[in-house]
């Protein structure tokens, strides 16, 4: 038979004699019932909320318009106007007939439409763009491919005030 002396638990107060009762050194703090779910939930809504991220599949095929804040990321096919407040992804293997208006514009996949980026457009490798482009800053990866017309680096409403200097083609010889 063997005996056993009885230890406090942690989280129980200790009493000393003489000196009323202590907590001990390691209290653990125990959330009364139903307050962790809660607090789970709040938790998950708030993630929920800061997410602003739309994905179209890459078996989805969708026809229509999208719009607001946020960014969206194509996967599969898309036709129609994308207007986002932020960045759009088109990645290799999706494509986009339409118009895709944003702040970033990503490109792996295809479009054929028009592309305005408040900020930039970058051209991955396999990205191709049949139409126009207007873009604050322009990056272009070897082996992406466009048939357009591309304006950049000008701000809204530059060209027509200033007096650009037209540049005369040189002679090939």
């Amino acid at each position: 038979m063997g005996l056993f002396s009885q230890q406090p638990r942690k989280d129980e107060p200790i009493a000393k004699p003489g000196h009323g009762v202590e907590s001990a050194p390691e209290r653990v703090a125990v959330a009364p019932p139903g307050s962790v779910r809660q607090m789970e939930e709040h938790s998950m809504a708030t993630t929920r909320a800061n997410l602003s991220d739309s994905v179209l599949a890459s078996g989805l095929t969708i026809e229509g318009k999208i719009e607001g804040e946020g960014d969206v990321r194509i996967a599969g096919r898309f036709k129609g106007t994308i207007n986002v407040k932020g960045e759009v992804t088109i990645e290799l293997g999706a494509s986009i007939e339409g118009e895709v208006l944003a702040d970033t514009v990503l490109v792996g996949g295809g479009v054929r439409g028009q592309i305005v980026a408040r900020s930039r457009v970058e051209f991955k490798e396999s990205g191709t763009l049949v139409g126009d482009l207007k873009a604050g800053s322009l990056i272009v990866a070897a082996g992406s491919k466009m048939r357009g017309r591309a304006e950049f680096g000008w701000k809204e409403g530059e060209i027509e005030g200033s007096s650009v200097p037209e540049i005369e083609p040189t002679p090939v010889r």
